[in-house]
């Protein structure tokens, strides 16, 4: 409690002072018939909003594992705002009572400016920003800040037991505009990575001291190796170096409890009884922490591929973590898109055709590819690392054993990619000639969609590591996943201008594929860096993956003028004089990159990502931010989730109804109320 303020008239709940708050309080919701996508925009982001086609399709027992699912879903939410940040629930606490509370002018300059700076945290899943990396620019001073706190009297602002009011804002304000060490979340440019990033995946520990730990339990040669430190934080105390493990008695035990309360609710409504017993050892592995148990559940999940419902939950990818090592908790709840999924089952049918033709070494080649199961999926829910911006295809589990012996699912997310679509595009300010604008035009939504699934389905399920070669996470660190997407995405360009797609009917022409050799490398050349701050360095691992195969193939085909940059009227324009030899150039790099992986060449990986990856081109990028600055429109996309609410008679529900809020302040303090279960420090 701040305990020099003075309570006046305090807002019990979010709507006791509505008149103070027109810029919190829930707008109409839009029906399907009349369905707006575009929900609202501030600094770089726009917020758009999904349809669920199929939804009202479900039985009453497949709505209600929606429901339970989605539940469970949002439970974690708390969870990763604390991996991304120690402080970030206290900063998210603070902001949500500002948001709520504020009794001052809700139309003046600096209550605006504090709103922006709020929307972009809730968006970034804390204060620092969700692609660049770096600390998000308030907007607002330290003086301002106290003066918004002060004016927003009520007693439940986050503060410690040691603090009263003056300290409380003292602090608060100390680690916004002061601390230094915490600029960057996943910081890559420094020495010591784990001392120089954010994350609150680690405390009191070096690199070398995490590394040598991990070296110490680990167990080189292991056929089956476990995801060494996916559900931990390392710390040291007193001299020793040990895990805290995110489990039910452990860290987040608060969370998952909530999690596992509706994930077994969900067990009981399952499909049938491959999808019942993955979510026994998921409920398991959240009690135990057992690795092990991990694997169990993803060998069971993806041996699943018969479910209308579907689901990923738990700590998975390691994106944000320097070193490789820690999961982001992440949940994706959607059910299957049955008519786009047959058209695209010709994939994963045919996913041996693919390795075998594939421009990789035969030593790297499997000679098996197995349970490569492809779905086009609706989303219903997403939250942790994949709200409120998500990826647009998603292929599990990582275990690269459990990928060699059993599978893996891709799945493309088809309702998001029909919201992004509804956005319009930077084409005709970026195209070259009518040549290539009309080719996007006809072909650019379709080449995006084969991308995404031959880089899904095909890319990240390909190749094969040497025997006696560590896992990426051990042998190419902190560059395995920009290397990673690098080779998946290089699977999908070399194949895209296959004649296979076109006798698969998966594509009309090889058109497509010259339409997403063209989108590629403009995106990795120059459009991608309006999302990148004036003097900054590409930090994002897909971003670095773009730009270092773009960068290498316009250097490699230099020469030969396969791809050149062209000015017409002032503008730098993206121009490829030869396809097919582009293709080779793909080919060429597919198979150095999967070389990389195969033979553990940390320092070949770290050299391409180094080298064409990183830096921006300081002239390139101004000249992309003011084109972009006059097409207004916003270099990041997110989303507002569905509403599901179940409707009961007693203790019964008896159906689950779907709504679509279209306010997304509105969903960040609903979702601080109702969803907020972990302590301010964990």
């Amino acid at each position: 409690m701040l305990k020099y303020i003075s309570i006046g008239l305090i807002c019990i709940s979010l709507f006791a002072c509505e008149q103070k708050q027109e810029n919190v309080t829930e707008k109409p919701e839009v029906m399907l018939d009349s369905f707006e996508y575009k929900a609202d925009r501030f600094a770089d982001i726009q917020i758009l909003r999904y349809k669920v086609p199929g939804f009202d399709q479900l039985t009453l027992k497949q709505k209600k594992l929606v429901y339970y699912l989605s539940q469970a879903a949002l439970s974690g939410r708390d969870i990763f705002y604390d991996q991304n940040y120690k402080h970030n629930i206290r900063f998210r606490k603070t902001i949500e009572n500002i948001a709520k509370h504020y009794n001052g002018d809700r139309n003046s300059d600096l209550f605006q400016r504090f709103m922006i700076w709020a929307k972009r945290v809730w968006f970034s899943s804390g204060i620092h920003h969700h692609y660049a990396f770096n600390k998000i620019k308030p907007g607002f001073t330290a003086e301002e800040f106290a003066r918004l706190i002060v004016d927003s009297q009520h007693p439940d602002f986050p503060t410690m037991p040691d603090e009263n009011g003056p300290m409380y804002i003292d602090n608060m304000s100390k680690l916004l505009f002061e601390d230094k060490d915490n600029l960057i979340k996943k910081n890559q440019a420094v020495k010591d990575m784990v001392s120089g990033s954010a994350v609150n995946f680690y405390e009191n520990v070096t690199q070398k001291e995490v590394e040598d730990y991990y070296a110490s339990i680990s167990k080189p040669g292991e056929k089956r190796p476990i995801a060494y430190g996916l559900n931990s934080k390392v710390v040291k105390e007193e001299g020793e170096v040990f895990e805290k493990k995110w489990m039910i008695g452990g860290m987040y035990s608060d969370a998952l409890e909530k999690m596992v309360y509706w994930l077994d609710k969900a067990k009981d409504v399952a499909e049938n009884e491959t999808q019942a017993e993955g979510l026994e050892l998921l409920i398991e592995f959240y009690k135990t922490g057992d690795l092990k148990t991990w694997d169990a559940y993803n060998v069971v999940w993806v041996s699943d591929t018969n479910s209308v419902v579907d689901y990923i939950h738990g700590f998975i990818e390691v994106y944000d973590d320097p070193l490789g090592y820690k999961g982001s908790y992440e949940s994706v709840v959607a059910i299957k898109d049955f008519e786009m999924s047959k058209r695209m089952a010709a994939l994963s049918k045919n996913a041996q055709y693919f390795e075998d033709n594939s421009s990789i070494m035969e030593a790297h080649k499997k000679d098996t590819v197995k349970g490569v199961s492809y779905r086009v999926i609706n989303v219903v829910m997403e939250a942790g690392s994949a709200a409120p911006s998500t990826p647009i295809g998603i292929n599990l589990p990582n275990s690269n054993w459990i990928r060699k012996e059993h599978g893996s699912k891709s799945v493309s997310l088809g309702n998001i990619k029909e919201a992004y679509e509804q956005m319009g595009s930077s084409l005709e300010e970026f195209a070259w000639d009518e040549a290539q604008l009309e080719r996007g035009k006809k072909y650019g939504s379709i080449a995006g969609k084969m991308h995404t699934a031959l880089h899904e389905v095909i890319g990240h399920a390909s190749g094969q590591i040497e025997e006696g070669v560590l896992t990426p996470k051990e042998t190419l660190k902190n560059y395995r996943s920009p290397l990673e997407e690098a080779r998946a995405d290089l699977v999908a360009l070399y194949f895209i201008m296959d004649q296979k797609l076109v006798d698969l009917q998966l594509i009309p022409s090889l058109e497509v594929g010259k339409a997403q050799y063209d989108g590629y490398l403009r995106n990795g050349l120059m459009l991608q860096l309006r999302r990148i701050e004036p003097g900054q360095e590409i930090q994002q691992s897909h971003m670095r993956n773009r730009q270092a195969i773009s960068k290498w193939i316009y250097e490699r085909g230099a020469e030969e003028k396969v791809v050149e940059i062209k000015m017409k009227e002032g503008k730098s324009f993206v121009v490829i004089n030869d396809y097919e030899k582009l293709r080779e150039l793909f080919g060429e790099l597919l198979r150095e990159i999967q070389r990389i992986k195969s033979q553990g060449d940390y320092k070949a990986g770290m050299a391409f990502i180094e080298n064409y990856g990183v830096k921006v081109d300081e002239n390139m990028h101004n000249e992309v931010l003011s084109r972009y600055e006059k097409l207004n429109m916003a270099p990041y996309s997110g989303f507002i989730q569905p509403r599901l609410e179940a409707l009961k008679e007693g203790e019964e529900i008896i159906d689950v109804k779907i709504s679509y809020p279209s306010n997304f302040v509105e969903q960040m303090l609903y979702y601080g109320e109702e969803y907020a279960f972990l302590p301010y420090y964990n």
